[in-house]
Order: structure tokens, then C-alpha cells, then sequence
């Protein structure tokens, strides 16, 4: 893996010191990834990302005062460029949904594999999305009977080109619009044309809806 020059930046958001404790240890073992601040809840995060203009912003969702969701959506409307990914449990299903709607780049499992919360990281950092795989699997639950949208999903990027179909499967995987390029061997503008395309013909807003229908599809993978 490549480090940039600049390492990547993070607010840590959680109001359980112990678990920012925790988070903060699994992300200094990546010397590109530096912890910047830290917030106990969410008002204290988006003035935090208001004074240091962090690359991401990991958020709980669940926090004091201002929860992690409407943290998100008062940090992606002053700092679009600050990336939010979401802290989560399997005890916050509904919340999840509510993320996935409003757009989170990324959604990871306080007890997932560590390894998985520095490729979330970085992933996102680098304009892409990121879903824990077991994350992604309970989304699909969430939005319905998963024998019926597997093939609603095939049907739906049945229209796409195979190009489409294989950039669909890579934003599925998580990566970048740099990395699907320089997988793909085209420009990342050309990149960013398809995902135009992609995003007008599925009817998504956002990467990670993007990245749902690829797993349901059996794109990503």
C-alpha cells in the first residue's frame, strides 16, 4: 500500500471514551492515518470538524446531545469534503437504514475485524465507499426479502454495459474512482462519466446505494 505524503485525517466520535481509546490504537497501527481529534458526542464533532477539516469523520450513532446521524448530515453541509462513515451495532438496524438514506459514505462494525476499519478509512478517504461485508449483508436484509431483490438487482443493472457492470462491481468492492481507473486502465474522469451513467440508470443518490445493488446483484465480489 502506498502512503501519501499527507497522512489521512480522522475525527473519532464516540462517547465512550474506552472505545475511542480502542478505535484510536487500531487506526495508529497505519502511519497514513492520523486521529486528529476526538469528540464525545455530536455537537462536539461538528465543531471539530469545523476547526480541523479532517478527511473523515468516524461517527457512533449513537451520542449525547447531537446524535451521529444528524452529526453527518450538519458536517456534510459544511464541510462536503470531510467523509462521514458510520460506527454501528447489529442492535441498530433502523439506524443503519436512516444512514444509508442520508448518504454516509461508510458503515462499520464497532466489533468487526480491526483490518476492516483501516481499509474503511481509507477507502472513503479516497472518494469511495465502504461496507462492512457483514454490515452490507444486513442492509440487504433490511430492505426486504433478500430472494426478491436479487433479481430485482439483476434486472435493474441488466441495462447497464458490461464496462457499467464491472465499474458497478468495483464501487461495490469499495474502491476509489482513482483505483477503479487505474484497475480499468482509463482516466478517472472517464471513471466519473460512468458513474454518472450508473447512478441515473439504478435511480441512486450516492455511492453506497450504489454499492448495495452491486452486492445484491452479485456484481461485487
Amino acid at each position: 500500500m502506498t502512503i501519501d505524503a499527507a497522512p489521512v485525517t480522522v475525527l473519532l466520535a464516540d462517547d465512550e471514551a474506552m472505545i475511542r481509546a480502542g478505535v484510536r490504537a487500531i487506526l495508529a497501527a497505519d502511519p497514513g492515518i492520523e486521529v486528529v481529534a476526538e469528540a464525545g458526542d455530536g455537537r462536539a464533532a461538528v465543531e471539530a470538524v469545523r476547526a480541523y477539516r479532517p478527511r473523515v469523520a468516524l461517527l457512533d450513532i449513537r451520542m449525547p446531545k447531537v446524535d451521529g446521524l444528524a452529526a453527518a448530515a450538519e458536517i456534510r453541509r459544511l464541510a462536503p469534503g470531510t467523509a462521514t462513515v458510520m460506527l454501528t451495532t447489529f442492535g441498530e438496524d433502523e439506524h443503519v437504514a436512516r444512514a444509508l438514506g442520508h448518504g454516509a459514505s461508510g458503515f462499520l462494525l464497532k466489533a468487526g475485524d480491526p483490518r476492516e476499519l483501516i481499509t474503511g478509512v481509507r477507502a472513503v478517504a479516497d472518494g469511495g465507499a465502504y461496507l462492512s461485508p457483514r454490515v452490507a449483508r444486513r442492509v440487504i436484509e433490511l430492505n426486504g426479502d433478500r430472494m426478491a431483490r436479487v433479481p430485482a438487482a439483476r434486472d435493474r443493472t441488466a441495462g447497464l454495459t458490461d464496462r457499467e457492470r464491472e465499474v458497478l462491481g468495483l464501487v461495490g468492492a469499495g474502491l476509489s474512482n482513482a483505483e477503479i481507473a487505474r484497475r480499468l486502465y482509463l482516466t478517472e474522469g472517464t471513471v466519473k462519466g460512468y458513474l454518472t451513467s450508473i447512478f441515473t440508470r439504478l435511480d441512486v443518490r450516492n455511492r453506497v446505494q450504489a454499492a448495495i445493488i452491486a452486492y445484491e446483484a452479485g456484481l461485487a465480489g
